[in-house]
C-alpha cells in the first residue's frame, strides 16, 4: 500500500501543486507540439492503465510485465524521436564523437545506493509514524511522502518556470508521471501480488484519473493559465487537508 500510495500521490502533487505553481510564476505556461501529441496522450494512457490493472484490489505479475513493457516502448519511441530531430555529433573522422562518461557513471551508481537505503528507511518511518498517530500507512504515503517524492520535480519546475522554460516544467511532470505508473509500480509488481486498499482505489486514485483528466483538457489550447493553476494548486491544498480532515 505503500507503494501504490506514493505513486498515486506523487503523481496528483504532480498535477495539481507542480503544474499549479509553475502556472503562477510563468503565466501562461505554455506547451510545446510535441508534448500535446506524443507525451500527453501517453500521460492519460498510463495514468487510466494504472488504474485499471488495480480496480480488483490487485496488482498481479503479468500486469506488472504489462506496464514494464509499455514503459521501454516510450522510452523507445522517444530516443526514435530525438534521433529524427538531431544530427548526431561527429569528430574529424567522421565518426561519433563518444566519451565514456566515467564521472557519470559514478555519480548514478552513488545516486542509486542513496535511492536504496532512503526507500528502506522511508519504509520504516512511514510504518512508525502511521503507528504513533494512528493513520494508514497509504494515507501517509498519499501525502506526507509522495509531497516528498515530488520535491526535486518542483524544484526543477520553479528553476525552469523563472528562466522562462515552461516546456522543461511540463515535460518534467509528464515524463514522471508516466514512469510513476508504469515503472514505480512495475518494477515492485515483479516480486511479488500488490494488494491495493480499497480507500485508495476510491479516494486517490479518482482524484489522480480526474486531474489527469482535467490537465488533458485545460492544455488543448497549448498553454495553463494563471487562473487555472491557481484553481490546481488550491484543490492541492484541499486535497493534502481532506486527507487529515482539516477541511
Amino acid at each position: 500500500e505503500i507503494v501504490f500510495g506514493n505513486v498515486v500521490g506523487s503523481n496528483i502533487a504532480n498535477i495539481f501543486l507542480i503544474i499549479g505553481t509553475a502556472s503562477l510564476i510563468s503565466s501562461p505556461l505554455r506547451i510545446q507540439y510535441e508534448l500535446i501529441n506524443v507525451d500527453l496522450p501517453l500521460f492519460v494512457g498510463s495514468a487510466f492503465l494504472l488504474g485499471l490493472t488495480v480496480l480488483d484490489n490487485n496488482f498481479s505479475k503479468n500486469e506488472a510485465i504489462i506496464c514494464i513493457l509499455g514503459y521501454v516502448i516510450y522510452i523507445l519511441y522517444s530516443i526514435s524521436s530525438g534521433k529524427e530531430e538531431q544530427k548526431l555529433e561527429k569528430d574529424g573522422n567522421g565518426n561519433s564523437n563518444k566519451i565514456l562518461p566515467i564521472k557519470q557513471i559514478a555519480i548514478l551508481v552513488v545516486s542509486s545506493l542513496f535511492v536504496f537505503l532512503g526507500a528502506t528507511y522511508t519504509i520504516e518511518s512511514v510504518t512508525k509514524i502511521s503507528e504513533i498517530l494512528n493513520i494508514a500507512k497509504e494515507l501517509i504515503a498519499l501525502s506526507a511522502v509522495a509531497l516528498g517524492t515530488s520535491l526535486p520535480e518542483l524544484i526543477v519546475t520553479i528553476s525552469a518556470a523563472k528562466k522562462g522554460h515552461p516546456e522543461i516544467a511540463v515535460g518534467n511532470v509528464l515524463g514522471s508521471n508516466i514512469f510513476n505508473s508504469l515503472m514505480v509500480v512495475g518494477i515492485p509488481g515483479l516480486i511479488g501480488n500488490l494488494v491495493i486498499p480499497e480507500d485508495l482505489i476510491g479516494g486517490g486514485l479518482l482524484v489522480l484519473l480526474a486531474g489527469t483528466i482535467m490537465f488533458f483538457f485545460v492544455t488543448q489550447d497549448k498553454q495553463v493559465t494563471r487562473w487555472e493553476g491557481l484553481i490546481f494548486f488550491l484543490f492541492y491544498g484541499w486535497f493534502i487537508g481532506n486527507i487529515f480532515g482539516l477541511v
